[in-house]
């Protein structure tokens, strides 16, 4: 059984930006440049890509809202509160009664390398059904922003697909992250094929230097590499390159660097 977060959007219309899918806790270690089993101690932290989207928008002067789904326990209402008191509204978010919240462990060890360990078996945000979505506040919005994590099993693709389409009719802009988490997904095909499935769909679209090795095959993280993942739908894709800034390109040319 779920039930609904019904706090209105200020500002809805004009500007909004919808943010879907996962809102997690990841535990941090208290000391860094250890791995997870080295780790003395963890802290908790609010997570998930598309939440932390809607919260910098929000802490950038914009107007965003949450599409997703809690756990009815205290850290599901302790993140939906942390997404309140950044101004992101929660009217899309429902909270699951029979489902936890889910957990991330995370670190960056010594050797610079991220280390994670999800607990999500099956976690809230897995369990979001088509029927469960605020499809006004998607049809609202200026830009709907998505990642990949959400289509990896049902009922929550479903949801995914449903929310992309009830957007695109509505000529909302799609904002795409694939935000890569290969030990969530059952295998490394499984994943590029389902993160390329809805590629063509998105207009602007935002890749790391890691994630286009990995959808390219190339262990290059050249202009050719990033081009060839163009489609005529994109108008703008941005490549981050870590402490060397990104590369953007545009509908017309490659542009530079940022």
């Amino acid at each position: 059984m779920a039930s609904s977060l019904n706090n209105g959007v200020p500002g809805t219309g004009s500007g909004l930006i919808v943010s879907f899918g996962e809102m997690l806790i990841d535990f941090v270690p208290t000391v860094s440049g250890v791995s997870l089993a080295e780790a003395p101690g963890f802290l908790k932290a609010p997570g998930g890509a598309p939440a932390n989207v809607a919260i910098a928008v929000s802490r950038l002067g914009g107007k965003a809202a949450f599409v997703g789904k809690l756990g009815e326990d205290e850290f599901g209402r302790m993140l939906a509160d942390i997404l309140e008191q950044n101004g992101v509204s929660g009217r899309g978010i429902t909270f699951d009664q029979g489902a936890r919240t889910a957990l991330a462990f995370v670190t960056l060890r010594a050797d610079g390398e991220r280390e994670f360990m999800f607990y999500r078996n099956p976690s809230a945000d897995m369990l979001l059904r088509p029927d469960e979505l605020d499809l006004e506040l998607i049809r609202s919005a200026k830009v709907f922003h998505y990642g990949s994590i959400s289509l990896i099993v049902e009922p929550c693709r479903s949801a995914h697909l449903k929310a992309m389409e009830v957007a695109k009719d509505a000529g909302v802009l799609l904002s795409y992250d694939p935000n890569l988490r290969l030990p969530l997904w059952p295998s490394a095909e499984e994943a590029r094929t389902q993160i390329m499935s809805i590629w063509d769909k998105a207009e602007l679209i935002k890749v790391s230097d890691v994630e286009l090795d990995f959808l390219t095959g190339s262990d290059k993280c050249d202009d050719e590499a990033a081009l060839s993942l163009w489609h005529p739908n994109l108008k703008l894709l941005l490549v981050t390159l870590g402490e060397k800034g990104c590369r953007y390109y545009t509908k017309v040319c490659y542009v530079g660097w940022i």
